[in-house]
């Protein structure tokens, strides 16, 4: 099986390595990868966000399947490009991916298939942001309505920072999502879909500020662990029933059946899940610690998932957990310090996310978040200790990370709230 990897990040870094363990996978591509990719699969360049591009790629390397990883090209259409093409592709047409593409629209199709969520006003019209503010209360869940890279949303107490971010993201000519806030864990939960049914991965916790103890701006997350020791163990299932399930026949009564990867990021609240936001592809950094468990042949659920063939699938879990860790460069999530040297990165567990190589072949910053540094054993503290040693060995000039990912479940400190 030939597979064409779309994406530059160490979500994708982390996929050619689930890849690569899948013995029926003999030839693997990446477009435009980044310097560690560049160990697993034949490096292409490309214009990701163009869809005619990534089809023109796929065709000219008789690839039997692309696995799109960010966004920006499944809301602009590469995959109904690739199915125009003729090339089998894992991830949603451009009208599916509206489910990320738009928060509204997310909690339009919600309501329908009567998915619990928190209830939420749009705003257009500067005018409007102090009622909405009124009816959704304190504290502030302020959010971009379209795609931010996972920094398009404020929660805050002070009225005058909501304000404030509603009115740069109206200014940027997008609505804005105000929401009610709600209390309990965070949670990812994957789900691998084929349009009809879906199959849940493990469910995982992100870190999305940049500083420990969830202090500082939004990020487009700084570590992840799985699996959640602290979670109910029926609660991958309960998410499938209650919310994916519902979503995927909504889709398709809508005439968009939802094929690919659909990412619910929830809150375990008193009254159970509850969703905060769809994502229509594999989430960094969850991927990086869910695909480090998996021990089924990801190639054959990808393409089954693209075929529109799930039935009867059932996954494998490698015993242990997984922990990673993000390393930043200065300046991130704002302007990021690029070009500096990096050492001890060329390491198995070390996933390449923002680098590049120098003029001289070194290995150099690229973007925000440099590298995703993964540590898997027998539990989580022993995962979490294995990704700390590896992040301890890396070099790289004002770099920064969270010293506390995984730190509150290893110590048995996250509880579910009760009614």
């Amino acid at each position: 099986m030939r597979i064409l990897v779309i994406g530059s990040g160490a979500r994708e870094h982390a996929l050619l390595r689930a890849l690569r363990r899948d013995p029926a996978v003999t030839d693997l591509h990446v477009a435009p990868g980044n310097a560690g990719t560049a160990a697993l699969a034949t490096t292409h360049p490309l214009v990701v966000g163009d869809p005619d591009q990534v089809a023109a790629l796929a065709v000219r390397l008789g690839v039997d399947l692309v696995v799109i990883g960010p966004e920006v090209p499944l809301v602009n259409g590469a995959a109904d490009a690739l199915a125009v093409a003729g090339v089998p592709v894992f991830g949603p047409t451009a009208a599916a991916a509206r489910l990320e593409g738009s928060k509204a629209f997310a909690k339009d199709v919600m309501a329908a298939a009567g998915v619990p969520t928190a209830a939420a006003v749009t705003v257009t019209h500067p005018d409007g942001i102090a009622d909405a503010l009124a009816a959704c209360g304190s504290p502030f869940v302020v959010k971009d309505d379209g795609l931010a890279a996972g920094k398009g949303v404020v929660v805050t107490a002070d009225p005058d920072a909501a304000t404030a971010h509603a009115r740069a993201v109206l200014a940027a000519g997008h609505p804005v999502l105000v929401e009610e806030y709600l209390a309990g864990p965070e949670v990812s939960l994957f789900a691998v879909c084929d349009g009809t049914r879906a199959v849940a991965l493990l469910p995982a916790q992100d870190f999305k500020r940049i500083g420990d103890g969830d202090t500082g701006p939004n990020t487009g997350g700084m570590g992840a662990y799985a699996p959640l020791p602290w979670a109910p163990a029926d609660l991958a299932d309960r998410v499938i029933a209650s919310v994916v399930q519902p979503v995927l026949d909504e889709m398709r009564r809508r005439g968009a059946p939802f094929a690919g990867l659909l990412y619910a990021g929830l809150v375990l609240t008193a009254t159970g899940p509850k969703v905060i936001e769809f994502n229509c592809r594999f989430g960094d950094p969850e991927t990086q610690v869910v695909l480090e468990l998996l021990d089924s042949p990801l190639g054959e659920l990808l393409t089954a998932a693209a075929r529109g063939d799930l039935a009867g699938t059932e996954l494998r879990w490698r015993d242990g957990a997984a922990v990673t860790v993000v390393l930043a460069a200065a300046g991130y999530p704002g302007t990021p310090l690029t070009g500096e040297e990096i050492t001890g990165a060329e390491t198995d567990g070390v996933l390449h996310a923002g680098t590049a190589r120098s003029e001289t072949g070194a290995l150099v910053s690229a973007g925000g978040r440099v590298l995703s540094v993964v540590g898997t054993g027998t539990d989580l503290g022993a995962a979490r200790d294995t990704a700390y040693r590896l992040v301890d060995a890396v070099g790289m000039r004002g770099a920064q990370h969270r010293t506390d990912i995984a730190l509150a479940a290893v110590r048995g400190e996250i509880a579910l709230p009760t009614a």
